[in-house]
């Protein structure tokens, strides 16, 4: 079972879309946020995900097809 922590940028355009919400919603993952920055320009936030490996995996590529850049935090 995956725990990455990732950190995901966010587009403008994406800043007032609900897209953890529409993540949790579409994936059987646990999201913990672990730290924040938004702005009205940019923003990104830190995640801890749980779950299973494939189902993390498929979340992550969700989330770059969607257009958020995710990096890898060790």
């Amino acid at each position: 079972m995956k725990e990455p922590i990732v950190r995901l940028v966010y587009p403008p355009d994406l800043l007032r879309v609900p897209v953890l919400n529409q993540l949790i919603q579409r994936f059987d993952i646990t999201v913990n946020i672990l730290r924040a920055q938004v702005g009205s320009e940019a923003g990104w936030i830190e995640l801890q995900l749980g779950g299973e490996d494939e189902v993390v995996d498929d979340a992550l590529a969700w989330l770059r097809e969607k257009g958020v850049y995710v990096q890898f935090v060790e």
